[in-house]
C-alpha cells in the first residue's frame, strides 16, 4: 500500500477545442474516432499529472456517445483520476459541447480509461494513493470498484463457459443470428 497520497484535484485536467469541418465523418457530425483521440490524450495528461510518470492506456473501459457534436461547437473535456490500484488508475472523462452562438451546453460523452504508470525502463510503477475529499469523489471511486468487479466476473464467466455445448448453441436462438456451423 502506498504511503504517498494525492487528492483527486491534483489529477484534474481540462481541454477545449473548436470543432472544425476537417473533424467530421460522412454524415457531417464530428467523427467519433477524433473524439477518441482527444479522450486518450486527456486521459494520459490526467494520469501522468497525478502519478508523476509516463502513462500508457491499458484499456478503454467505457465510451458512451450520448449526443452528436456539430461543426463549430466548442468541445470541453474534463478529466480526473477516479480510482487507483498499485500501478493503474481509472480516469473519468466528461465531454461537453457548447454552441458558441447560443451558449447552450450539452453533455455528449462519458468515458473511463484505465491508465498504467511506467518508469523510464517501461516497467509498471506504483502510483500515489488517492485522497477522496467529498462524497462525489467517493461515489466515483465506488463506481470504479464496481466496474472492475463486473469486468472480472465477465472474464471469469468467459473462462468457464462451454461455447461448444449443444445447450450454449441453443441459447443463441433468441438472438438475431443464424448458425451455419459445419
Amino acid at each position: 500500500m502506498s504511503t504517498d497520497f494525492k487528492p483527486v484535484s491534483s489529477s484534474k485536467v481540462s481541454i477545449s477545442e473548436l470543432m472544425l469541418p476537417s473533424h467530421t465523418n460522412f454524415s457531417g457530425k464530428i467523427h467519433g474516432g477524433y473524439i477518441l483521440l482527444l479522450l486518450d490524450q486527456i486521459a494520459f495528461a490526467s494520469a501522468s499529472k497525478f502519478s508523476g510518470n509516463y502513462c500508457v492506456t491499458a484499456s478503454v473501459d467505457t465510451v458512451n456517445f450520448l449526443k452528436p457534436i456539430e461543426v463549430g461547437e466548442l468541445v470541453t473535456m474534463k478529466a480526473s483520476v477516479n480510482y487507483v490500484g498499485r500501478s493503474s488508475m481509472v480516469v473519468g472523462i466528461r465531454v461537453e459541447a457548447e454552441n458558441i452562438q447560443t451558449g447552450v451546453i450539452k453533455h455528449c460523452n462519458s468515458s473511463y480509461f484505465t491508465m498504467v504508470a511506467k518508469d523510464k525502463e517501461g516497467k509498471s510503477v506504483q502510483v500515489p494513493g488517492l485522497i477522496l475529499s467529498n462524497l462525489e469523489e467517493v461515489r466515483r471511486f465506488r463506481k470504479a470498484i464496481k466496474h472492475i468487479e463486473v469486468r472480472k466476473e465477465v472474464e471469469e464467466h468467459e473462462k468457464l463457459a462451454n461455447i461448444n455445448s449443444i445447450e450454449d448453441l441453443a441459447s443463441l436462438e433468441k438472438y438475431n443470428v443464424l448458425l451455419e456451423i459445419s
